[in-house]
């Protein structure tokens, strides 16, 4: 009466076809719920309903959720990122019930294990068949919207690209490595150590082709912090991993440069602001040179955003607005740390915040030396990864007046 867990798989260059596997499989295993019910009355929780509940349990427990997984963190995002016109109405519709059900297919699923776990050590011959039915039945439905819909939809829309990057995901995700391209490479070159990373993978052939989307000077809108704003939406909704992530390049006296990512925290027609230690290597260095780059990174769309402009200190009653959101041991670590400056180890560090917190209590006072920035730019560049890296780029220039100019560079 048991089923066995694991059988042949589509290969993980076919992960639509791996998710119709997976698929597959639950139905197996709701399946065996529904023999139980009519098992149990009969046998009893003998052998053989034990190991019924054991595989099911196995299933449920250790390989489900992956599946849910692949869909939330991966396949749903990048349609988002993909789909347009009615795909992305219908995406718009849809996700949002899958998102739930996938929720509440967890909650009835703990109902349903409290009694598996009972019959598979023999205690208990008891499964509600009620519970058993609803969440057969949602999960039954739950599948056919998926596979009828968003299935078809990743078929139609994803480029090959696309298909290897999901894939790779999903191996990633159940502790498999990836197949690499070029991974046979000659023997000269892989004895090569600088120039080389595991199994003999050449660094200049450690390349994915982007092909998600593109960009149109008539796709941006004419303010470039409006697009901005689009963009960093479609980011958020996209669930890209930390999209107010971004990197801050500053210039030293000597004309040397630095770089350090730090969390953007406001952006609007003023600029785009950040807040961190003054007396800092970022902060000495724009005492010196007010003038800085900004790098927004958001691979899972294959975007990045590039901005240049002037560096201001925000106003005080700014960095106090924001230093009081912060929670309190954050703000005692502000003042505790001389950020950038050497210290003898994490002891010193620990103690200096312990002596930091005895003497700021519940409310600490915002140290002179810690503060926002804000960066006024007068050059924003969007970029749009396309294939064979011949990329969309559109960058807007500030004029005197301070209206903007955009023109398309070549990738």
């Amino acid at each position: 009466m048991s089923n066995a867990l694991f059988d042949t798989a589509p290969d993980f260059s076919q992960p639509i076809a791996v998710l119709k596997h997976c698929h597959d499989r639950i139905r197996k295993q709701l399946q065996t719920l529904q023999n139980l019910i009519g098992h149990l009355p009969r046998h009893g929780a003998d052998v053989d309903a034990q190991k019924a509940a054991q595989a099911v349990l196995k299933y449920f427990n250790n390989a489900a959720h992956l599946h849910h997984e692949d869909e939330e963190q991966n396949l749903l995002p990048m349609l988002r990122a993909t789909a347009r016109d009615a795909d992305a109405s219908l995406l718009a519709e849809l996700a949002p019930g899958i998102l739930a059900g996938h929720e509440q297919m967890d909650r009835d699923w703990t109902i349903i294990k409290t009694q598996l776990e009972q019959i598979a050590n023999g205690t208990s011959a008891t499964l509600s068949a009620s519970d058993v039915a609803h969440f057969c039945d949602s999960y039954a439905a739950h599948m056919v919207v998926e596979e009828t819909h968003i299935a078809t939809m990743a078929r139609r829309l994803f480029s090959a690209e696309q298909m290897a990057q999901l894939g790779s995901a999903m191996q990633v995700r159940r502790g498999i490595t990836p197949d690499l391209p070029h991974s046979q490479v000659p023997e000269q070159q892989t004895a090569a150590v600088s120039n080389t990373v595991a199994d003999g993978v050449v660094l200049a052939d450690l390349r994915l082709d982007y092909g998600r989307a593109s960009l149109t000077e008539q796709d941006v809108l004419d303010d470039p912090i409006d697009q901005f704003g689009k963009w960093f939406e479609e980011a958020m909704h996209a669930k890209v991993n930390e999209p107010n992530a971004m990197s801050v390049a500053t210039v030293d006296a000597d004309g040397k440069p630095s770089s350090r990512i730090v969390l953007i925290k406001q952006y609007d027609q003023r600029g785009f602001t950040w807040y961190t230690n003054y007396a800092s290597q970022k902060g000495q260095q724009l005492r010196g040179n007010p003038h800085a780059a900004l790098l927004f990174f958001w691979s899972e769309l294959e975007r990045q955003v590039r901005i240049e402009g002037k560096v201001v200190q925000t106003a005080a009653e700014e960095s106090d607005k924001y230093f009081y959101s912060r929670p309190v041991k954050s703000q005692i670590a502000a003042i505790a740390s001389q950020q950038s400056a050497p210290i003898a180890d994490r002891e010193q560090m620990e103690a200096n915040y312990d002596a930091a917190a005895a003497v700021s209590g519940e409310h600490p006072l915002r140290p002179a030396h810690w503060g926002g920035y804000r960066l006024d730019p007068v050059r924003i560049e969007f970029w749009q990864g396309r294939r064979s890296r011949f990329h969309d780029r559109i960058v807007y220039v500030k004029q005197a007046d301070g209206s903007w100019v955009k023109e398309r560079l070549q990738p």
